[in-house]
C-alpha cells in the first residue's frame, strides 16, 4: 500500500503554535508547563473540551473525501493517565481506532513525547531539555508504554503500524536548530547535561522497542523508526536479518532546508526537492521501505520574509509588516511545491502532510499569515493542494 497520509497533530499532543488559545492566562509555552499553570479544574476542563472537539467522527469522514487512506496520530508519553498532573488519553485513541475502521483508514501511532524529552522543541513535551536517554528509568517506561500499545491494538484491523519514538535529535540538527536557543530552557536547572541523542543509544532502544511492539503485533504491521534527521546512517541496522516490517521515517520541511542554504525563491525550492528529497528516497527506498512522515508545503519566500527555519512570533519574530505574495502568486507557488514534492514522496512508500487542522486566526491576526498552509483541509479547500491526491 503507497501511504496518503496525513497527521492528527496538536489532538492529544499539544503545540502552542498551533492552538494558541488552549495557553490562554499562561506563560507556558509548551504541554509540560500548561497543567502547572492552571488549576485542577480549569486544565482538565481546557484539554477534555479539546480533545472532543478538536477530532471527531466527522474528521475522519473528511479525511477519507479528501482522499487520503492513512493517519499518523501523535501521542504522549503520559497516554494511560499515569504521569501526573498529565490527563491521559487512551480514550481517544480507542475512539479513533473505531473511526478509521469505518472509514477504512490506517492508523500509524506515533509516540511523540517522552519524559525529559527526546529533542527539546516544543513538539516533545518540554523546550530546551533533552535527557531521556540519559535517564535508564524513562527509557524503560517509553518500553513500557510502546508495549501496552502494541497489546491493545496489535490485532487491530486499522492499525498500520507503531513508531517507537518521534524525532530523536542527534548531533548535527541540534547544532544547525540551535536547540537551546530557539526553545529556551524554564528551570535552567532541570536542562542542565541536555544533550543529543547518539546514535549507538538509538540503535539500543530501536532494536529494544522492536522486541517489545514485535510480540504482541500481528505480522503485517509495521514498526516504523524515525531517523534521528539522518536518513543515510540506517543502512546497516535496518536490513538485519531479525527486523521483519519494519520501516524508515524521515521528516523533510522546506522552511530545514532554507536553514542548510535552500535559496528561498520557487525555482530554488524546486531544485532542492529534485536534489535532495527525490534521490535521498530512491537510494534509501532500494533497501528499506522510506515514508516521509511529516512535510508540508509552508515557505518562507511565500510569507514574504525569511522565517529563519519556521520561527513564528512565539519566537519573537515579526510578521505584522509583511503582506507576502499575492493570493494568485501564493497559490501558484503552492501547487507547484506540492506537485514536486508529492512527485519526490513516490520514490519512496508514501508521505503524511503535517498537520490535519490548525486552531489559527489568519485573517485577523497578521503575525500568522503564511501559516495556514500547515493545515491540509484549508489548503485543499483554498486550491493549493490538490483534492484527490
Amino acid at each position: 500500500m503507497f501511504i496518503k497520509g496525513v497527521n492528527l497533530g496538536n489532538w492529544l499532543v499539544l503545540e502552542k503554535w498551533m492552538s494558541p488559545a488552549l495557553f490562554d492566562g499562561t506563560t507556558a509555552e509548551d504541554e509540560y508547563y500548561l497543567p502547572r499553570q492552571l488549576s485542577p479544574e480549569v486544565y482538565e476542563a481546557r484539554i477534555k473540551v479539546h480533545r472532543s472537539e478538536y477530532i471527531s467522527e466527522r474528521d475522519f469522514a473528511t479525511i477519507k473525501r479528501i482522499g487520503f487512506n492513512t493517519v499518523r496520530i501523535p501521542v504522549p508519553y503520559f497516554i494511560f493517565g499515569d504521569r501526573a498532573p498529565f490527563i491521559g488519553c487512551i480514550g481517544e485513541l480507542d475512539k479513533a481506532f473505531a473511526w478509521a475502521e469505518k472509514y477504512g483508514i490506517q492508523i500509524l501511532i506515533d509516540l511523540h513525547t517522552a519524559p525529559l524529552s527526546q529533542n527539546g522543541f516544543d513538539n516533545g513535551g518540554i523546550c530546551g531539555v533533552c535527557k531521556w536517554s540519559q535517564t535508564p528509568e524513562e527509557v524503560e517506561f517509553v518500553l513500557n508504554v510502546l508495549e501496552k500499545l502494541a497489546e491493545r491494538y496489535g490485532q487491530r484491523k486499522g492499525l498500520f503500524g507503531i513508531t517507537p519514538i518521534n524525532e530523536p535529535i542527534t548531533e548535527q540538527m541540534w547544532t544547525i536548530m540551535n536547540v537551546p536557543g530557539r526553545y529556551p530552557a524554564v528551570d535552567k536547572e532541570l536542562a542542565e547535561g541536555s544533550a543529543p541523542n547518539t546514535l549507538e543509544f538509538l540503535r539500543e532502544f530501536y532494536t529494544n522497542a522492536y522486541e517489545r511492539i514485535r510480540r504482541h503485533v500481528a505480522e503485517d504491521k509495521y514498526v516504523v523508526f524515525h531517523d534521528g534527521f539522518m536518513l543515510k546512517a540506517w543502512k546497516d541496522f535496518v536490513t538485519q536479518e531479525k527486523f521483519k516490517n519494519v520501516m524508515l521515517d524521515t521528516h523533510q520541511y522546506l522552511m530545514v532546508a532554507e536553514a542548510f542554504g535552500c535559496e528561498q525563491t520557487l525555482e530554488g525550492y524546486l531544485k532542492y526537492i529534485k536534489e535532495h528529497y527525490e534521490a535521498d528516497l530512491a537510494e534509501v527506498q532500494a533497501y528499506v521501505p522510506v515514508v516521509c512522515g511529516e512535510w508540508c508545503i509552508f515557505n518562507s519566500a511565500a510569507v514574504g520574509i525569511d522565517t529563519k527555519g519556521g520561527q513564528t512570533s512565539l519566537n519573537g519574530m515579526d510578521f505584522t509588516e509583511t503582506e507576502g505574495m499575492s493570493a494568485e502568486e501564493k497559490k501558484y507557488i503552492y501547487q507547484e511545491i506540492a506537485k514536486a514534492q508529492l512527485a519526490a514522496w513516490e520514490k519512496g512508500s508514501g508521505y503524511f502532510y503535517w498537520n490535519y487542522k490548525l486552531l489559527l486566526d489568519t485573517a485577523n491576526e497578521p503575525n500568522w499569515r503564511g501559516w495556514d498552509c500547515w493545515d491540509v483541509a484549508k489548503s485543499v479547500d483554498e486550491g493549493w493542494f490538490p483534492a484527490t491526491v
